[in-house]
Order: C-alpha cells, then structure tokens, then sequence
C-alpha cells in the first residue's frame, strides 16, 4: 500500500528542444559555443529582426552569461548550447510582441480602438460590490484609457457621489475619483485619459462638477475651441491631457422630453427598454462560457446613461461653464437606427449601444455601423443583466470599427482575456490604430462589410515546443495529490467569424516541464483583427480540467521565430515563472 501511494515529484531540467539544438549546430557552424556575430545572424535570419547589430548580439550574451555564469562572464564571451535555450525561453529577452508604441499616433482619436472600461468604479459585482476610487487606479495602471463615472446627487442634495443607480452599492464621493484619476491617469501610459460621466444631477450640482474637474486637473483638461469638433485631434496632440465626454445639458434635457408643454410627451422613447425595442436572442453569447459563469438569459436590457430619473423640470439649463468642459458630446439618439447612424458633416459625437442593440444594428447596417464608426464614436456597453461583471465578445464592435468597447474591468473570463490580448498591441499605451480597410471608403461609398467571407490572406504557424515554470509558482499538490501534472495546450484564433478556431496538443503525462512539440496551422482572411489564444489545463479525469494559464497576443504584433511566451493567471495577472517555448512563422 505504501508503495502505491508515494508521491512522484520528479521535477527535470528543462531540455533544449530538437529545433532549438538545430538552430544552435547551424549558427555556431558545428562548434561548442555562439560568438555574438554568430548570434547576430541568428537574430537577422530566424527571429526576423532585420536591424539587430553585433552590439544588440553582444548585449543578450552578456545578460544571459551574468546570470548563468557569475565568474565566467568575465573569461568569456560567447553561448553554449544550454546559455542559448536560457536565452531564448526568457521572457524579458526574447518576447514574443513588440513592447514600445510604434503606431502611427498622428491620426483623429476616432481612428483607434481604446481601451475602455465600465462602471468603471465597482469593486466587484454590479448591485451590492462597494464603489471605490481602487478599481479606478487599477485599470489605470493596467492602460485603460476611458474610465467611466456614474454620478449622482448625494442624501442632502449638496455633494456628487459615484455609485450604481438604483442598487445596493456603497458610493464614494467623487472629488476622491477625480483626485486618484490625476495622480494614475499617466502612470502607465502619456496617451489622454477620457472620462465619460453618466450624469444624473441637477443644474447647480453640474456647475459644481465643473468646478470639481477645473480646480483637479487644470491645464491638463481639453477644452475644445468651438462646441461641435468637425474632426478630434489625434493621441500625439492630446498626450498627458483628460478629455470629458456625457451629454451636454440641452441636449440632455431635450432626449428626456422635459418641456414646458408636456414633460412626458415621449415617456416611451425613455422606458427601460433599448432605443431599437426588444432585444434580439443572445446568439452572440460565448459558446465557451466565461470561467465565472454568464446566467444573463434576460432579454430585458437598461444603460444608466439613457435611465435618468432627475426631474429638471423648468429649472434652467446646466451651468455653461460645465457644458464647456464636454469634448466628447454624446446623446441618446433621435429617431430610428438609420438617424442614429448618420454621419454628420459638421458634428462629431459619440453613439452608446448595448451589446444587444449593436448585435441587431450590424445584421440589418452593418456597413452604416462602420461608416459611422470612420468619423463618430461609438462606445458598447455589456447588457444590463450582467450582474456578475461578466463581459461579452469584443470582436463583433471591432469588426465594426467601434472605438470603445466597454469591459467590466474587475470581471474575468474569456472575454476580458481578449481584451487583455488586443490592448497589448502599441506597447500596451491603450490606444490601437484600427486596421486601415475600416477606414477605407471604395467606390459607392462602400466600406468593410464583416459579413463577407475572405480569401485567405496570410497563414500563421505555431509550434508549441514546450512549457516550465510551473514548479516554482504552484505548490506541488495543486493539480493532483500523488502524482506530477498531466498538462496540455489549447491554441485557437478569436477573429471573424471565418478565422476562428481552436485546437489542442496531446496531453503530457506526469511531468512539471512537458514538451509537446506540436504544430498548429492557421489560414487567416483578416489578420489584422486575429487574436491568437493560448490556454494550459492540466487533465483531469474526475473533474474539470485544472486551469494552467493563458495568454491572448495580437497576431499583427507577432515576432516571428522562437519565443517565450509569458503566461498570466485567469485574473490577467502574470505569473512569475510559467511560461511556454513557442515559434512563429507566417506561410
């Protein structure tokens, strides 16, 4: 019996990988070691990277033999095999995207995808989770771009409080959420913060938010020169500056329908049914569910921003100085889905829809959606039954050219893994150039239509070689008692429809360092919007497979050749030491 219940934790050294050994007898021409020219050429002709110098050679050998070899870094100067692999399966020398911005950051705001945040102030679910100014410096350092703020009038009717209307969430004042904003909004990226406030105040408590955001961020807030911005100014123009967008107050009294006539003469128009009515069925729900579970099977639907139960009467319009601060006007629109979509010569705004409501709009105006989105803004937010903070699919707002994609940040799953994936393209600054076929305007006024399918346009292939790490940042019963884990991988694509995929490796038995050493081919018809997906489970054939990390990468932003790929856990936080062994080639 003893015998039959001794543990196996045998963990070995990672060994290099029969590719890796190949690469190393082809570069060091048969011999023990890689001079740093050798290592050059290795860089130039297998890793793609054209402008790499014998002093960028030099560099690598030097950090890699002073961590591996104290004393010998000052007899020698060149790689064995083994120094080689160390090089090449380490994450901050040989990652696999690009790591400083490298877009084009000179074009209008509405020609990039931003990274966009929900409720933005919520710690945790959306009806009873406290409201901090903590989530707020969390997605700041993360490189969100757009906080939102959902603000309301305090018991005394004297303050601004920021929390969930209508539920049981704890508010925080909003002088705090301001004062924090300023002090992160550039921690970890110089490109503009934008904040889009859901207002529901009164016109003296809008004059003192005016106050609030002049006196808080000064200078550093843009205030257009005219009311209506026929273009915006780009993210290079606007580096280290915050931008206000809600509804101007006219605007925002005249979709209420308070007059002096008749106060509720489009009550309809403002129930809490979504502007188009009933919502479609979810057919966009993840088919694979979020690790924390979706139950939203709701067709009802209500966005606070278009929910305002302030009565403003015949009290006079918002203090002008408040009106002035608003760069970015939004407003719920007048009309049918066709007025909402029209672009307007002289206007620039932002549209908000749900994700429901943006389902319905691009099956009957897909290519209205993408016309709108080359000038407007259009913000998507998760529906209103998501109570949990679980998100939804990104990919049908930025196959359709929206900028903001609004995410519940303090969720995760899937969904915010994607999000994750696309915002760690241009160096992780919050800002991506949106491909230029959304922006593109043919003959007849034609633009992208995401329905049609593709050719193929470039096929990526991927070798998973293998994976460690494991060992040093779980304890060695967290996958199974008795025995070493059982690990496997999943590879796929998140794109459009036509490009998506996912497949997996056999599992490896019994062994903290598996090698797969597994090919994967993937045709693409459009790159530019692929994600590649990266998952590791552990095999378990009792219950459900353990979770081992993941990684989503941009596929435009892939550097060819063999790679270390970080992996992070379901929170999106980097683990310390996992990691996988991987190579990248376009066909």
């Amino acid at each position: 019996m003893c015998m039959c219940f001794t543990r196996k934790f045998r963990i070995t050294e990672a060994q290099p990988p029969a590719d890796v050994k190949e690469e190393f007898k082809k570069y060091s021409e048969g011999g023990t070691h890689m001079t740093a020219e050798q290592l050059r050429r290795f860089l130039v002709e297998v890793q793609g990277d054209a402008g790499a110098t014998v002093a960028d050679a030099e560099r690598i050998v030097e950090q890699v033999l002073q961590r591996r070899h104290h004393i010998a870094k000052f007899t020698r100067h060149n790689l064995t095999l083994d120094d080689f692999h160390h090089y090449l399966f380490s994450v901050d020398l040989n990652a696999p995207i690009e790591s400083q911005v490298h877009l084009d950051m000179t074009a209008p705001l509405s020609h990039y995808f931003i990274y966009t945040g929900h409720n933005s102030y919520l710690t945790g679910n959306q009806l009873s989770s406290d409201c901090s100014d903590v989530p707020i410096i969390k997605a700041l350092m993360r490189g969100v771009r757009v906080i939102e703020l959902d603000i309301w009038p305090n018991s005394m009717k004297d303050d601004v409080h920021v929390l969930h209307g209508r539920t049981l969430t704890t508010p925080v004042e909003l002088i705090k959420c301001l004062k924090s904003i300023k002090e992160h909004a550039f921690s970890a990226s110089p490109y503009p913060v934008i904040i889009t406030l859901e207002d529901h105040l009164t016109p003296d408590l809008q004059a003192k938010v005016a106050q609030m955001l002049t006196q808080t961020f000064g200078d550093m807030l843009f205030c257009p020169k005219s009311e209506c911005l026929i273009e915006f100014p780009s993210p290079e123009e606007l580096k280290y500056r915050i931008i206000i967008s809600t509804k101007p107050p006219k605007e925002y009294l005249e979709a209420k329908g308070f007059t002096e006539k008749g106060k509720n003469s489009k009550k309809e128009k403002d129930s809490d049914e979504d502007v188009w009515g009933e919502e479609p069925l979810d057919v966009t729900a993840d088919q694979e569910n979020d690790d924390e579970g979706d139950s939203d099977k709701s067709e009802h639907n209500q966005d606070d921003e278009d929910n305002d139960d302030c009565d403003h009467e015949s009290r006079p319009l918002g203090e002008p100085a408040y009106k002035r601060l608003i760069a970015i006007h939004a407003g719920k629109p007048k009309g049918g889905l066709q007025e909402a979509l029209k672009v307007e010569v002289n206007k620039l705004r932002r549209l908000s829809l749900s994700e429901q409501a943006l389902e319905k709009a691009t099956l009957s105006h897909g290519m209205d959606v993408v016309r709108f989105t080359q000038k407007n803004f259009l913000r998507v937010y998760p529906k209103g039954t998501r109570f949990t903070s679980s998100n939804y699919k990104p990919l049908i707002g930025w196959m359709h050219g929206a900028q903001m994609v609004a995410f519940n940040m303090q969720g995760y799953g899937r969904s915010l893994w994607l999000m994750h994936g696309l915002f760690r393209s241009n160096g992780g600054c919050g800002y991506v150039k949106k491909p230029d076929f959304l922006m593109h305007v043919g003959p007849q006024n034609q633009v992208f239509d995401p329905k049609v399918k593709l050719p193929v346009k470039k096929t990526l292939k991927v070798r998973v070689y293998m994976g460690d790490g494991w060992h040093l940042d779980f304890k060695q019963t967290h996958f199974d008692l008795y025995s070493p884990p059982d690990f496997y991988t999943r590879v796929g694509i998140a794109g459009v429809p036509g490009d998506v995929v996912m497949k997996k490796t056999k599992k490896k038995e019994d062994d903290w360092t598996p090698v797969w050493d597994e090919v994967f081919i993937f045709p693409l018809s459009v790159p530019e919007l692929a994600l590649l997906r990266i998952e590791v489970h552990e095999y378990d054939m009792s219950e459900k497979d353990d979770f081992a990390g993941q990684t989503c990468l941009p596929i435009s932003e892939l550097k060819p050749g063999i790679r270390a790929v970080p992996l992070f856990d379901r929170k999106g936080e980097k683990f310390n030491s996992v990691r996988l062994l991987m190579r990248f080639e376009f066909v």
